[in-house]
Protein backbone atom coordinates (compact mmCIF):
# COMPACT_ATOMS: atom_id res chain seq x y z
CA UNK A 1 0.00 0.00 0.00
CA UNK A 2 1.39 3.35 -1.09
CA UNK A 3 2.20 5.76 1.74
CA UNK A 4 0.59 9.20 1.60
CA UNK A 5 3.08 12.05 2.11
CA UNK A 6 2.27 14.19 5.16
CA UNK A 7 2.81 17.29 2.99
CA UNK A 8 -0.17 16.29 0.85
CA UNK A 9 -2.39 15.98 3.91
CA UNK A 10 -1.24 19.36 5.22
CA UNK A 11 -1.82 21.00 1.85
CA UNK A 12 -5.43 19.79 1.68
CA UNK A 13 -6.12 20.89 5.27
CA UNK A 14 -4.76 24.34 4.42
CA UNK A 15 -6.71 24.50 1.15
CA UNK A 16 -9.96 23.53 2.88
CA UNK A 17 -10.18 25.09 6.36
CA UNK A 18 -13.20 24.32 8.53
CA UNK A 19 -15.88 27.04 8.33
CA UNK A 20 -18.49 27.28 11.08
CA UNK A 21 -22.13 26.70 10.23
CA UNK A 22 -24.14 29.96 9.85
CA UNK A 23 -26.90 30.58 12.37
CA UNK A 24 -29.26 32.91 10.48
CA UNK A 25 -32.14 31.47 8.44
CA UNK A 26 -31.10 33.42 5.34
CA UNK A 27 -27.52 32.13 5.16
CA UNK A 28 -28.43 28.62 6.36
CA UNK A 29 -31.39 27.82 4.09
CA UNK A 30 -31.62 30.47 1.36
CA UNK A 31 -28.24 31.91 0.37
CA UNK A 32 -26.42 28.88 1.69
CA UNK A 33 -22.78 28.21 0.78
CA UNK A 34 -23.04 24.59 1.92
CA UNK A 35 -22.96 22.25 -1.07
CA UNK A 36 -25.34 19.85 0.69
CA UNK A 37 -28.02 22.49 1.21
CA UNK A 38 -27.59 23.71 -2.38
CA UNK A 39 -28.01 20.11 -3.52
CA UNK A 40 -31.27 19.90 -1.57
CA UNK A 41 -32.43 23.20 -3.11
CA UNK A 42 -31.85 21.79 -6.60
CA UNK A 43 -33.67 18.60 -5.56
CA UNK A 44 -36.80 20.43 -4.38
CA UNK A 45 -36.88 22.64 -7.47
CA UNK A 46 -36.31 19.73 -9.83
CA UNK A 47 -38.94 17.49 -8.23
CA UNK A 48 -41.47 20.34 -8.33
CA UNK A 49 -40.99 20.94 -12.04
CA UNK A 50 -40.86 17.18 -12.67
CA UNK A 51 -44.44 17.11 -11.42
CA UNK A 52 -45.37 20.03 -13.71
CA UNK A 53 -43.78 18.33 -16.71
CA UNK A 54 -45.48 15.06 -15.81
CA UNK A 55 -48.92 16.68 -15.68
CA UNK A 56 -48.31 18.20 -19.11
CA UNK A 57 -47.39 14.71 -20.36
CA UNK A 58 -50.72 13.39 -19.05
CA UNK A 59 -52.55 16.06 -21.06
CA UNK A 60 -50.69 14.96 -24.21
CA UNK A 61 -51.59 11.33 -23.54
CA UNK A 62 -55.24 12.29 -22.98
CA UNK A 63 -55.36 14.04 -26.34
CA UNK A 64 -53.92 10.97 -28.11
CA UNK A 65 -56.40 8.65 -26.36
CA UNK A 66 -59.51 10.88 -26.45
CA UNK A 67 -58.92 13.64 -29.04
CA UNK A 68 -61.13 16.68 -28.59
CA UNK A 69 -62.66 15.44 -25.32
CA UNK A 70 -62.50 17.63 -22.16
CA UNK A 71 -59.52 16.83 -19.95
CA UNK A 72 -60.57 15.68 -16.46
CA UNK A 73 -59.65 18.02 -13.57
CA UNK A 74 -56.86 19.90 -15.38
CA UNK A 75 -59.15 20.96 -18.23
CA UNK A 76 -61.67 22.60 -15.90
CA UNK A 77 -58.84 24.53 -14.22
CA UNK A 78 -56.59 25.59 -17.11
CA UNK A 79 -58.72 25.22 -20.26
CA UNK A 80 -62.05 26.81 -19.30
CA UNK A 81 -62.11 29.06 -22.36
CA UNK A 82 -61.91 25.95 -24.56
CA UNK A 83 -64.58 24.00 -22.73
CA UNK A 84 -61.92 21.93 -20.97
CA UNK A 85 -60.66 20.39 -24.23
CA UNK A 86 -57.23 20.82 -25.81
CA UNK A 87 -57.21 22.88 -29.01
CA UNK A 88 -54.58 22.60 -31.77
CA UNK A 89 -52.61 25.70 -30.66
CA UNK A 90 -52.81 24.67 -27.00
CA UNK A 91 -51.56 21.21 -27.91
CA UNK A 92 -48.46 22.80 -29.48
CA UNK A 93 -47.71 24.71 -26.29
CA UNK A 94 -48.32 21.66 -24.07
CA UNK A 95 -45.81 19.35 -25.78
CA UNK A 96 -43.31 22.20 -26.19
CA UNK A 97 -43.38 23.09 -22.50
CA UNK A 98 -43.38 19.41 -21.50
CA UNK A 99 -40.16 18.70 -23.39
CA UNK A 100 -38.28 21.81 -22.31
CA UNK A 101 -39.32 21.54 -18.66
CA UNK A 102 -38.45 17.86 -18.38
CA UNK A 103 -34.98 18.21 -19.92
CA UNK A 104 -33.73 21.55 -18.60
CA UNK A 105 -35.78 22.14 -15.45
CA UNK A 106 -36.53 18.68 -14.01
CA UNK A 107 -34.05 15.89 -14.84
CA UNK A 108 -31.05 18.24 -15.08
CA UNK A 109 -31.49 19.85 -11.62
CA UNK A 110 -32.29 16.51 -9.93
CA UNK A 111 -29.56 14.38 -11.48
CA UNK A 112 -26.79 16.96 -11.98
CA UNK A 113 -27.71 19.88 -9.72
CA UNK A 114 -28.84 17.92 -6.67
CA UNK A 115 -26.62 14.86 -6.69
CA UNK A 116 -23.66 16.62 -8.29
CA UNK A 117 -23.64 19.19 -5.51
CA UNK A 118 -24.38 16.78 -2.70
CA UNK A 119 -22.06 13.95 -3.69
CA UNK A 120 -18.93 15.33 -5.30
CA UNK A 121 -17.24 16.87 -2.23
CA UNK A 122 -18.34 13.99 0.03
CA UNK A 123 -17.15 11.28 -2.34
CA UNK A 124 -13.72 12.81 -2.95
CA UNK A 125 -13.12 13.63 0.73
CA UNK A 126 -13.52 17.42 0.42
CA UNK A 127 -15.17 19.84 2.83
CA UNK A 128 -17.03 21.84 0.16
CA UNK A 129 -16.92 22.93 -3.45
CA UNK A 130 -13.92 24.83 -4.78
CA UNK A 131 -16.06 28.00 -5.22
CA UNK A 132 -18.90 28.06 -2.64
CA UNK A 133 -20.14 31.53 -3.62
CA UNK A 134 -20.29 30.56 -7.29
CA UNK A 135 -22.21 27.48 -6.23
CA UNK A 136 -24.87 29.55 -4.46
CA UNK A 137 -25.02 31.95 -7.41
CA UNK A 138 -25.51 28.97 -9.74
CA UNK A 139 -28.65 27.85 -7.90
CA UNK A 140 -30.23 31.28 -7.70
CA UNK A 141 -29.49 31.90 -11.38
CA UNK A 142 -31.29 28.64 -12.05
CA UNK A 143 -34.16 29.85 -9.83
CA UNK A 144 -34.40 32.97 -12.03
CA UNK A 145 -34.79 30.74 -15.07
CA UNK A 146 -37.68 28.98 -13.31
CA UNK A 147 -39.39 32.35 -12.92
CA UNK A 148 -39.03 32.85 -16.68
CA UNK A 149 -40.61 29.41 -17.28
CA UNK A 150 -43.61 30.39 -15.14
CA UNK A 151 -43.91 33.70 -17.02
CA UNK A 152 -43.88 31.73 -20.27
CA UNK A 153 -46.75 29.54 -19.07
CA UNK A 154 -48.86 32.66 -18.59
CA UNK A 155 -47.42 34.68 -21.46
CA UNK A 156 -49.32 36.84 -23.90
CA UNK A 157 -50.79 34.69 -26.72
CA UNK A 158 -49.92 31.55 -24.78
CA UNK A 159 -46.84 29.66 -23.70
CA UNK A 160 -43.95 28.63 -25.94
CA UNK A 161 -45.26 26.58 -28.85
CA UNK A 162 -42.39 26.02 -31.31
CA UNK A 163 -41.48 22.53 -30.14
CA UNK A 164 -38.80 21.67 -27.59
CA UNK A 165 -36.08 22.11 -30.24
CA UNK A 166 -37.34 25.69 -30.93
CA UNK A 167 -36.37 25.54 -34.62
CA UNK A 168 -36.67 28.79 -36.58
CA UNK A 169 -38.59 30.08 -38.42
CA UNK A 170 -41.35 28.54 -36.25
CA UNK A 171 -39.70 29.95 -33.10
CA UNK A 172 -39.36 33.48 -34.52
CA UNK A 173 -42.01 36.17 -34.18
CA UNK A 174 -43.36 35.11 -37.57
CA UNK A 175 -44.08 31.54 -36.49
CA UNK A 176 -44.80 31.97 -32.76
CA UNK A 177 -45.75 35.55 -31.80
CA UNK A 178 -46.30 36.57 -28.20
CA UNK A 179 -44.21 36.76 -25.05
CA UNK A 180 -44.51 33.09 -24.05
CA UNK A 181 -41.91 31.87 -26.55
CA UNK A 182 -39.60 34.78 -25.73
CA UNK A 183 -39.68 34.05 -22.00
CA UNK A 184 -38.92 30.37 -22.63
CA UNK A 185 -35.92 31.10 -24.86
CA UNK A 186 -34.68 33.49 -22.15
CA UNK A 187 -35.18 30.75 -19.54
CA UNK A 188 -33.04 28.34 -21.57
CA UNK A 189 -30.30 30.98 -21.87
CA UNK A 190 -30.33 31.76 -18.14
CA UNK A 191 -30.34 28.13 -17.05
CA UNK A 192 -27.38 27.66 -19.40
CA UNK A 193 -25.49 30.35 -17.50
CA UNK A 194 -26.27 28.51 -14.25
CA UNK A 195 -25.10 25.21 -15.74
CA UNK A 196 -21.77 26.70 -16.85
CA UNK A 197 -21.19 28.07 -13.34
CA UNK A 198 -21.88 24.65 -11.84
CA UNK A 199 -19.73 22.89 -14.44
CA UNK A 200 -16.70 25.07 -13.71
CA UNK A 201 -17.16 24.38 -10.01
CA UNK A 202 -17.51 20.61 -10.44
CA UNK A 203 -14.48 20.29 -12.72
CA UNK A 204 -12.26 22.40 -10.45
CA UNK A 205 -13.41 20.67 -7.26
CA UNK A 206 -12.58 17.17 -8.49
CA UNK A 207 -9.19 18.26 -9.82
CA UNK A 208 -8.08 20.35 -6.84
CA UNK A 209 -9.90 19.03 -3.75
CA UNK A 210 -9.47 15.27 -3.86
CA UNK A 211 -8.38 13.82 -0.52
CA UNK A 212 -4.84 12.46 -0.14
CA UNK A 213 -4.67 9.05 -1.80
CA UNK A 214 -7.80 9.67 -3.90
CA UNK A 215 -6.19 8.94 -7.26
CA UNK A 216 -8.20 9.08 -10.47
CA UNK A 217 -8.65 5.32 -10.47
CA UNK A 218 -10.00 5.33 -6.92
CA UNK A 219 -12.86 7.72 -7.66
CA UNK A 220 -16.39 6.30 -7.35
CA UNK A 221 -17.95 5.81 -10.78
CA UNK A 222 -20.74 8.23 -9.83
CA UNK A 223 -18.06 10.90 -9.44
CA UNK A 224 -16.60 10.00 -12.83
CA UNK A 225 -20.02 10.36 -14.46
CA UNK A 226 -20.74 13.71 -12.84
CA UNK A 227 -17.25 15.04 -13.60
CA UNK A 228 -17.39 14.07 -17.29
CA UNK A 229 -20.86 15.61 -17.50
CA UNK A 230 -19.49 18.84 -16.04
CA UNK A 231 -16.77 18.93 -18.71
CA UNK A 232 -19.35 18.48 -21.46
CA UNK A 233 -21.49 21.22 -19.91
CA UNK A 234 -18.59 23.67 -19.87
CA UNK A 235 -17.75 22.88 -23.49
CA UNK A 236 -21.17 22.67 -25.14
CA UNK A 237 -23.73 24.65 -23.12
CA UNK A 238 -22.14 27.91 -24.41
CA UNK A 239 -23.07 26.76 -27.94
CA UNK A 240 -26.73 26.42 -26.90
CA UNK A 241 -26.45 29.75 -25.09
CA UNK A 242 -25.22 31.47 -28.24
CA UNK A 243 -28.10 30.00 -30.26
CA UNK A 244 -30.64 31.13 -27.63
CA UNK A 245 -29.09 34.60 -27.47
CA UNK A 246 -29.18 35.05 -31.26
CA UNK A 247 -32.79 33.83 -31.33
CA UNK A 248 -33.68 36.34 -28.61
CA UNK A 249 -32.10 39.09 -30.71
CA UNK A 250 -34.20 37.97 -33.68
CA UNK A 251 -37.36 38.07 -31.57
CA UNK A 252 -36.71 41.28 -29.64
CA UNK A 253 -34.62 43.51 -31.91
CA UNK A 254 -35.47 42.44 -35.44
CA UNK A 255 -32.16 40.87 -36.39
CA UNK A 256 -32.23 38.02 -38.91
CA UNK A 257 -29.68 35.47 -37.82
CA UNK A 258 -32.14 32.63 -38.40
CA UNK A 259 -34.64 34.20 -40.82
CA UNK A 260 -33.90 33.59 -44.49
CA UNK A 261 -34.38 36.29 -47.11
CA UNK A 262 -33.03 39.82 -47.59
CA UNK A 263 -34.73 42.95 -46.24
CA UNK A 264 -34.02 46.64 -46.43
CA UNK A 265 -31.86 46.43 -43.30
CA UNK A 266 -30.30 42.98 -43.72
CA UNK A 267 -28.58 41.96 -46.94
CA UNK A 268 -28.71 38.27 -47.71
CA UNK A 269 -30.76 37.29 -44.66
CA UNK A 270 -30.03 34.51 -42.16
CA UNK A 271 -30.16 30.74 -42.20
CA UNK A 272 -32.65 28.63 -40.21
CA UNK A 273 -30.43 25.57 -40.63
CA UNK A 274 -27.65 27.40 -38.75
CA UNK A 275 -29.80 27.15 -35.60
CA UNK A 276 -30.12 23.38 -36.08
CA UNK A 277 -26.35 23.05 -36.26
CA UNK A 278 -25.88 25.10 -33.08
CA UNK A 279 -28.70 23.31 -31.28
CA UNK A 280 -27.49 19.79 -32.07
CA UNK A 281 -23.80 20.54 -31.49
CA UNK A 282 -25.07 20.96 -27.93
CA UNK A 283 -28.08 18.67 -28.22
CA UNK A 284 -26.39 15.36 -28.76
CA UNK A 285 -23.77 15.84 -26.02
CA UNK A 286 -26.82 16.76 -23.90
CA UNK A 287 -28.02 13.17 -24.25
CA UNK A 288 -24.79 12.04 -22.61
CA UNK A 289 -24.78 14.98 -20.19
CA UNK A 290 -27.95 13.45 -18.75
CA UNK A 291 -27.00 9.79 -19.05
CA UNK A 292 -23.36 9.88 -17.84
CA UNK A 293 -24.32 10.58 -14.19
CA UNK A 294 -26.94 7.83 -14.49
CA UNK A 295 -24.31 5.41 -15.81
CA UNK A 296 -21.92 6.27 -12.98
CA UNK A 297 -24.55 5.99 -10.25
CA UNK A 298 -25.88 2.68 -11.54
CA UNK A 299 -22.34 1.30 -11.97
CA UNK A 300 -21.69 1.94 -8.27
CA UNK A 301 -25.07 0.68 -7.06
CA UNK A 302 -24.83 -2.58 -9.00
CA UNK A 303 -21.50 -3.26 -7.32
CA UNK A 304 -22.77 -2.25 -3.88
CA UNK A 305 -25.84 -4.49 -3.96
CA UNK A 306 -24.15 -7.40 -5.74
CA UNK A 307 -21.57 -7.32 -2.93
CA UNK A 308 -18.67 -7.66 -5.37
CA UNK A 309 -16.25 -5.24 -7.10
CA UNK A 310 -17.46 -3.58 -10.29
CA UNK A 311 -16.35 -5.64 -13.26
CA UNK A 312 -13.35 -4.04 -15.04
CA UNK A 313 -13.54 -0.66 -13.28
CA UNK A 314 -10.93 0.87 -15.61
CA UNK A 315 -12.82 -0.35 -18.66
CA UNK A 316 -15.96 1.39 -17.42
CA UNK A 317 -14.01 4.63 -16.88
CA UNK A 318 -12.40 4.45 -20.31
CA UNK A 319 -15.77 3.68 -21.93
CA UNK A 320 -17.37 6.74 -20.32
CA UNK A 321 -14.44 8.91 -21.43
CA UNK A 322 -14.73 7.51 -24.98
CA UNK A 323 -18.46 8.25 -25.09
CA UNK A 324 -17.81 11.79 -23.83
CA UNK A 325 -15.27 12.43 -26.60
CA UNK A 326 -17.34 10.82 -29.36
CA UNK A 327 -20.51 12.66 -28.26
CA UNK A 328 -19.11 15.80 -29.93
CA UNK A 329 -18.81 14.03 -33.28
CA UNK A 330 -22.23 12.50 -33.92
CA UNK A 331 -24.70 15.40 -33.85
CA UNK A 332 -25.30 15.27 -37.61
CA UNK A 333 -27.48 12.18 -37.39
CA UNK A 334 -30.26 14.50 -36.21
CA UNK A 335 -29.99 16.35 -39.53
CA UNK A 336 -29.88 13.57 -42.13
CA UNK A 337 -32.92 15.07 -43.88
CA UNK A 338 -31.82 18.72 -43.92
CA UNK A 339 -30.13 18.32 -47.26
CA UNK A 340 -26.44 18.18 -46.45
CA UNK A 341 -24.11 16.11 -48.59
CA UNK A 342 -24.60 12.30 -48.45
CA UNK A 343 -20.87 11.86 -47.81
CA UNK A 344 -21.23 13.90 -44.62
CA UNK A 345 -24.26 11.82 -43.71
CA UNK A 346 -22.26 8.62 -44.10
CA UNK A 347 -19.53 10.03 -41.83
CA UNK A 348 -22.00 10.87 -39.09
CA UNK A 349 -23.65 7.46 -39.50
CA UNK A 350 -20.31 5.70 -39.01
CA UNK A 351 -19.45 7.77 -35.92
CA UNK A 352 -22.92 7.16 -34.49
CA UNK A 353 -22.52 3.41 -34.81
CA UNK A 354 -19.00 3.59 -33.35
CA UNK A 355 -20.25 5.38 -30.21
CA UNK A 356 -22.45 2.38 -29.47
CA UNK A 357 -19.33 0.25 -28.90
CA UNK A 358 -18.21 1.79 -25.56
CA UNK A 359 -21.87 1.94 -24.51
CA UNK A 360 -22.10 -1.81 -25.16
CA UNK A 361 -18.94 -2.33 -23.11
CA UNK A 362 -20.62 -0.54 -20.19
CA UNK A 363 -23.64 -2.77 -20.54
CA UNK A 364 -21.55 -5.93 -20.54
CA UNK A 365 -19.64 -4.71 -17.47
CA UNK A 366 -22.92 -4.16 -15.64
CA UNK A 367 -24.12 -7.66 -16.49
CA UNK A 368 -20.81 -9.19 -15.42
CA UNK A 369 -20.92 -7.23 -12.14
CA UNK A 370 -24.32 -8.67 -11.28
CA UNK A 371 -23.49 -12.19 -12.48
CA UNK A 372 -22.94 -14.56 -9.54
CA UNK A 373 -23.14 -11.71 -7.04
CA UNK A 374 -24.72 -11.91 -3.60
CA UNK A 375 -27.57 -9.73 -4.79
CA UNK A 376 -29.59 -7.67 -2.33
CA UNK A 377 -32.84 -6.63 -4.05
CA UNK A 378 -33.29 -3.33 -2.23
CA UNK A 379 -35.28 -0.51 -3.82
CA UNK A 380 -32.14 1.27 -5.16
CA UNK A 381 -30.95 -2.02 -6.69
CA UNK A 382 -34.32 -2.63 -8.36
CA UNK A 383 -34.29 0.83 -9.94
CA UNK A 384 -30.69 0.27 -11.06
CA UNK A 385 -31.67 -2.98 -12.78
CA UNK A 386 -34.67 -1.18 -14.27
CA UNK A 387 -32.35 1.45 -15.72
CA UNK A 388 -30.37 -1.31 -17.45
CA UNK A 389 -33.53 -2.62 -19.08
CA UNK A 390 -34.97 0.67 -20.36
CA UNK A 391 -31.56 1.93 -21.50
CA UNK A 392 -30.95 -1.35 -23.33
CA UNK A 393 -34.27 -0.96 -25.17
CA UNK A 394 -33.52 2.64 -26.02
CA UNK A 395 -29.99 1.90 -27.17
CA UNK A 396 -31.07 -0.87 -29.54
CA UNK A 397 -33.79 1.26 -31.12
CA UNK A 398 -31.22 4.02 -31.65
CA UNK A 399 -29.28 1.89 -34.12
CA UNK A 400 -32.14 2.24 -36.64
CA UNK A 401 -32.08 6.02 -36.30
CA UNK A 402 -28.30 6.22 -36.63
CA UNK A 403 -28.37 4.51 -40.03
CA UNK A 404 -29.40 6.80 -42.89
CA UNK A 405 -31.43 4.17 -44.79
CA UNK A 406 -33.83 3.44 -41.91
CA UNK A 407 -33.82 6.98 -40.53
CA UNK A 408 -35.32 8.31 -43.77
CA UNK A 409 -38.48 6.35 -42.96
CA UNK A 410 -38.46 6.74 -39.17
CA UNK A 411 -37.39 10.41 -38.96
CA UNK A 412 -40.00 12.64 -37.28
CA UNK A 413 -42.20 9.68 -36.35
CA UNK A 414 -43.26 8.55 -32.90
CA UNK A 415 -40.47 5.95 -33.13
CA UNK A 416 -37.99 8.78 -32.52
CA UNK A 417 -40.04 9.96 -29.55
CA UNK A 418 -40.11 6.47 -28.04
CA UNK A 419 -36.37 6.03 -28.60
CA UNK A 420 -35.19 9.21 -26.93
CA UNK A 421 -37.67 8.83 -24.09
CA UNK A 422 -36.27 5.38 -23.32
CA UNK A 423 -32.65 6.39 -23.76
CA UNK A 424 -32.57 9.82 -22.18
CA UNK A 425 -35.77 10.46 -20.25
CA UNK A 426 -36.72 7.06 -18.81
CA UNK A 427 -33.15 5.91 -18.14
CA UNK A 428 -32.23 9.19 -16.45
CA UNK A 429 -35.52 9.27 -14.53
CA UNK A 430 -35.17 5.70 -13.24
CA UNK A 431 -31.51 6.30 -12.29
CA UNK A 432 -32.55 9.49 -10.47
CA UNK A 433 -35.06 7.50 -8.43
CA UNK A 434 -32.38 4.90 -7.63
CA UNK A 435 -30.15 7.73 -6.41
CA UNK A 436 -32.91 9.31 -4.30
CA UNK A 437 -33.74 6.03 -2.57
CA UNK A 438 -30.04 5.26 -2.03
CA UNK A 439 -28.77 8.63 -0.76
CA UNK A 440 -31.96 9.73 1.03
CA UNK A 441 -30.59 8.46 4.39
CA UNK A 442 -27.40 10.46 3.89
CA UNK A 443 -29.22 13.61 2.76
CA UNK A 444 -31.93 13.66 5.42
CA UNK A 445 -30.87 11.21 8.14
CA UNK A 446 -33.91 8.96 7.67
CA UNK A 447 -34.75 5.92 5.58
CA UNK A 448 -37.54 5.62 3.03
CA UNK A 449 -40.05 2.79 3.33
CA UNK A 450 -38.79 -0.23 1.37
CA UNK A 451 -42.21 -1.80 0.76
CA UNK A 452 -43.64 1.39 -0.73
CA UNK A 453 -40.44 1.83 -2.71
CA UNK A 454 -40.76 -1.62 -4.30
CA UNK A 455 -44.43 -1.06 -5.15
CA UNK A 456 -43.39 2.25 -6.71
CA UNK A 457 -40.67 0.51 -8.72
CA UNK A 458 -42.77 -2.24 -10.26
CA UNK A 459 -45.63 0.02 -11.33
CA UNK A 460 -43.16 2.60 -12.68
CA UNK A 461 -41.07 0.13 -14.69
CA UNK A 462 -44.01 -1.75 -16.25
CA UNK A 463 -45.81 1.48 -17.15
CA UNK A 464 -42.71 3.20 -18.54
CA UNK A 465 -41.97 0.28 -20.83
CA UNK A 466 -45.62 0.08 -21.94
CA UNK A 467 -45.88 3.81 -22.68
CA UNK A 468 -42.70 4.10 -24.72
CA UNK A 469 -43.10 0.73 -26.45
CA UNK A 470 -46.46 2.04 -27.61
CA UNK A 471 -44.70 5.07 -29.06
CA UNK A 472 -42.21 2.84 -30.87
CA UNK A 473 -45.01 0.74 -32.33
CA UNK A 474 -47.05 3.77 -33.41
CA UNK A 475 -44.00 5.35 -35.01
CA UNK A 476 -43.07 2.18 -36.87
CA UNK A 477 -46.66 2.12 -38.15
CA UNK A 478 -46.19 5.60 -39.61
CA UNK A 479 -47.58 8.01 -36.99
CA UNK A 480 -45.74 11.32 -37.23
CA UNK A 481 -44.94 13.14 -34.00
CA UNK A 482 -46.53 16.47 -33.07
CA UNK A 483 -49.91 15.55 -34.63
CA UNK A 484 -52.81 17.13 -32.74
CA UNK A 485 -55.24 14.43 -33.89
CA UNK A 486 -53.49 11.53 -35.68
CA UNK A 487 -56.81 9.85 -36.47
CA UNK A 488 -57.73 12.50 -39.03
CA UNK A 489 -55.54 10.37 -41.31
CA UNK A 490 -57.26 7.22 -42.48
CA UNK A 491 -54.10 5.12 -42.40
CA UNK A 492 -53.55 5.98 -38.69
CA UNK A 493 -57.06 5.36 -37.37
CA UNK A 494 -56.25 1.79 -36.39
CA UNK A 495 -53.59 3.10 -33.95
CA UNK A 496 -56.19 4.54 -31.57
CA UNK A 497 -56.20 1.31 -29.57
CA UNK A 498 -52.40 1.25 -29.23
CA UNK A 499 -52.33 4.87 -28.10
CA UNK A 500 -55.14 4.32 -25.62
CA UNK A 501 -53.35 1.38 -23.98
CA UNK A 502 -50.18 3.49 -23.74
CA UNK A 503 -52.20 6.38 -22.28
CA UNK A 504 -53.81 4.18 -19.62
CA UNK A 505 -50.30 3.03 -18.68
CA UNK A 506 -49.21 6.67 -18.48
CA UNK A 507 -52.07 7.52 -16.12
CA UNK A 508 -51.10 4.58 -13.90
CA UNK A 509 -47.48 5.78 -14.07
CA UNK A 510 -48.61 9.15 -12.70
CA UNK A 511 -50.45 7.38 -9.87
CA UNK A 512 -47.25 5.50 -8.96
CA UNK A 513 -45.40 8.79 -8.54
CA UNK A 514 -47.88 9.84 -5.87
CA UNK A 515 -46.83 6.71 -3.95
CA UNK A 516 -43.28 8.05 -4.19
CA UNK A 517 -44.35 11.53 -3.08
CA UNK A 518 -46.16 10.07 -0.05
CA UNK A 519 -43.17 7.90 0.83
CA UNK A 520 -40.76 10.82 0.41
CA UNK A 521 -42.70 13.26 2.59
CA UNK A 522 -43.64 10.66 5.21
CA UNK A 523 -40.02 9.53 5.48
CA UNK A 524 -38.83 13.12 5.87
CA UNK A 525 -41.17 13.60 8.81
CA UNK A 526 -41.38 10.21 10.50
CA UNK A 527 -39.07 7.84 8.67
CA UNK A 528 -36.83 5.39 10.48
CA UNK A 529 -33.65 7.07 11.71
CA UNK A 530 -30.68 6.08 9.55
CA UNK A 531 -27.30 5.05 10.87
CA UNK A 532 -24.21 6.42 9.16
CA UNK A 533 -23.82 3.45 6.77
CA UNK A 534 -27.18 1.67 6.41
CA UNK A 535 -26.30 0.02 3.09
CA UNK A 536 -22.90 -1.28 4.30
CA UNK A 537 -20.88 0.15 1.42
CA UNK A 538 -17.35 1.49 1.12
CA UNK A 539 -17.34 5.03 -0.36
CA UNK A 540 -16.27 7.96 1.82
CA UNK A 541 -19.66 9.65 2.30
CA UNK A 542 -20.97 6.65 4.25
CA UNK A 543 -18.26 7.00 6.92
CA UNK A 544 -19.50 10.37 8.15
CA UNK A 545 -22.72 11.17 10.04
CA UNK A 546 -26.18 11.03 8.44
CA UNK A 547 -26.77 13.83 7.54
CA UNK A 548 -23.13 14.97 7.39
CA UNK A 549 -21.92 17.96 9.44
CA UNK A 550 -21.57 21.36 7.80
CA UNK A 551 -17.86 20.84 7.05
CA UNK A 552 -18.27 17.13 6.12
CA UNK A 553 -15.05 15.87 7.75
CA UNK A 554 -13.34 16.91 10.99
CA UNK A 555 -10.15 15.53 9.49
CA UNK A 556 -9.78 15.13 5.74
CA UNK A 557 -9.62 11.36 5.14
CA UNK A 558 -6.67 9.54 3.65
CA UNK A 559 -7.83 7.20 0.91
CA UNK A 560 -6.23 3.75 0.90
CA UNK A 561 -8.19 1.81 -1.73
CA UNK A 562 -10.87 1.91 -4.43
CA UNK A 563 -14.64 2.35 -4.02
CA UNK A 564 -15.80 -1.27 -4.46
CA UNK A 565 -13.97 -3.29 -1.81
CA UNK A 566 -16.25 -6.29 -1.29
CA UNK A 567 -15.92 -10.03 -0.72
CA UNK A 568 -12.28 -9.95 0.38
CA UNK A 569 -11.71 -13.02 2.63
CA UNK A 570 -8.98 -11.18 4.55
CA UNK A 571 -11.36 -8.32 5.37
CA UNK A 572 -14.00 -10.76 6.50
CA UNK A 573 -11.48 -12.56 8.70
CA UNK A 574 -10.23 -9.39 10.36
CA UNK A 575 -13.39 -7.23 10.48
CA UNK A 576 -16.18 -9.81 10.43
CA UNK A 577 -17.93 -8.20 7.42
CA UNK A 578 -17.75 -8.31 3.63
CA UNK A 579 -16.67 -4.70 2.95
CA UNK A 580 -14.08 -2.13 4.01
CA UNK A 581 -14.20 1.64 3.60
CA UNK A 582 -11.97 3.56 1.22
CA UNK A 583 -10.19 5.31 4.11
CA UNK A 584 -10.58 2.53 6.67
CA UNK A 585 -7.37 0.97 7.93
CA UNK A 586 -7.32 -2.80 8.02
CA UNK A 587 -6.29 -3.88 11.54
CA UNK A 588 -3.44 -6.28 12.04
CA UNK A 589 -4.39 -9.93 12.20
CA UNK A 590 -4.98 -11.26 15.67
CA UNK A 591 -2.21 -13.48 17.04
CA UNK A 592 -3.10 -17.19 16.67
CA UNK A 593 -3.06 -17.77 20.44
CA UNK A 594 -5.52 -14.93 21.05
CA UNK A 595 -7.70 -16.04 18.17
CA UNK A 596 -7.84 -19.63 19.46
CA UNK A 597 -8.50 -18.42 23.02
CA UNK A 598 -11.41 -16.34 21.76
Amino acid sequence: MQAIPSEERAAQEELQPIHHEPKSFFFKYLWSLDHKMIGRQFLWAGLGFLLVGGLLAMMIRWQWAFPGKPVPVLGSIFLRSQGGAIGPATYMTIFTMHGLIMIFFAITPVLIGAFGNFLLPLQIGARDMAFPWLNALSFWTFALSLVFVILSLFGELGAAGAGWTTYPPLSTNVGTPGSGQTWMVAAVFVTGVSTIMGGINYVTTVIRHRAPGMTWMRLPLATWGLWLTAILNVLFVPVLGSAALLLLLDRLFGTQFFIAGATASVSGGGDPILFQHLFWIFGHPEVYILILPAWGIVSDLLSFFSRKPANWYRGTVYAMIAVSVLSAMVYGHHMFLTGFTPLLGQSFMLLTLIISVPAELLFLNWLRTVWQGSIRLTTPMLFSLGMLFVFGMGGLTGLYLGATATDIYLHDTMFVVGHFHLTMAAASFVASLAAIYFWFPKMFGRRMNETLGKVHFWITLVCLVTVFSGQLLAGYSGQSRRLYDPYQYTFLKHLLGVNRVASYAAFLLLFAQFIFIYNFIRSLIAGEKAESNPWQVSTLEWFTASPPPYHNYDRIPTVLRGPHEFADPEVRRRLGRDFIGQAEELPEAMPPAVASAG
